[in-house]
């Protein structure tokens, strides 16, 4: 392995003996200089065909959650019977060290029922089970029993899919929508806020993903109904500018999709909106 690039103290990116890109998991090897060789007693774990675009979350996320999540995904992968797709250990720990951020901040957020989940996807929901457990030993952490969900939703939409089952068809239906209405929310956040949104980033990406859940939901005509509104306002009044924003989007949605956006969407959005915007500008 030749290292190519340190992400940080324990995790590298090297290219193996056939020139492949292979993000290298072990202690101390960010200490290794590229371009030098590694070598194979320090590499505990290696992930292939990791998009370059989420890399960029190995520097955002406590290096702790990366690698609980990673030990987690090495013994859980051996139980799958299915491939996932290859960025499921980073948008994981991405989701994970998210969801200890809401905790500490007193915000909830609701998941499809897990009785609903578990009828159909008993194997996930039970990973959902094993991990939440794992993480609030090793983090001290009481996190919200939707987390399972949470958890579970990774793994069923990291799930490889064939092209020709009916949900990835009703997926390519709503890809065909989504990516304008993404385009003009964006356009309604550039210009609202005076920025020019960089779109190459893990944190627009992340954006990017919410808003298609979002879509899901309101052409379903289901919204995120939960008991964060006593929050709403405090969040309002933190981000006015972000909200004022969003208030933007939601007579767009409404307009174009004519379902407005409730309190609780408002303020999961505000709340994603605000992490594009800081820092993410060009």
């Amino acid at each position: 392995m030749i290292v190519i690039k340190n992400i940080n103290n324990n995790v590298s990116l090297c290219t193996d003996s056939r020139g492949q890109e292979v993000v290298v998991f072990g202690k101390g090897v960010g200490f290794v200089k590229p371009p030098q060789e590694l070598p194979l007693s320090k590499i505990e774990r290696t992930f292939y065909d990791v998009n370059e675009q989420y890399l960029s979350l190995l520097s955002d996320i406590p290096p702790e959650v990366v690698d609980f999540t990673a030990r987690q995904m090495m013994d859980i992968q051996d139980h799958l019977p299915y491939e996932t797709n290859s960025n499921l250990v980073l948008t994981l720990a991405d989701h994970l060290a998210f969801a200890m951020e809401r905790v500490k901040r007193g915000i909830y957020v609701p998941m499809p029922s897990v009785y609903e989940l578990e009828t159909s996807y008993p194997l996930e929901i039970k990973i959902g089970r094993r991990m939440v457990s794992a993480m609030e030993r090793e983090f001290k952490c009481k996190l919200p029993n939707g987390e399972v969900q949470g958890v579970a939703m990774h793994f069923i939409n990291a799930r490889a899919a064939t092209a020709n089952t009916p949900q990835a068809q009703a997926d390519a239906a709503l890809e065909e929508r989504y990516e304008e209405i993404l385009e003009q929310t964006t356009q309604i956040i550039e210009w609202e806020m005076d920025l020019r949104v960089r779109r190459d980033t893990f944190n627009y990406a992340r954006f990017a993903t919410h808003v298609k859940y979002l879509l899901k939901r309101l052409m379903e005509k289901k919204h995120i109904d939960s008991s964060n509104l006593l929050l709403y306002e405090t969040i309002r009044e933190e981000y006015a500018d972000v909200a004022a924003c969003v208030d933007k989007i939601s007579e767009y949605y409404e307009r174009d999709l004519t379902v407005p956006l409730n309190k609780e969407e408002q303020l999961y959005l505000i709340m994603h909106i605000n992490r594009v915007c800081s820092g993410e500008i060009e």
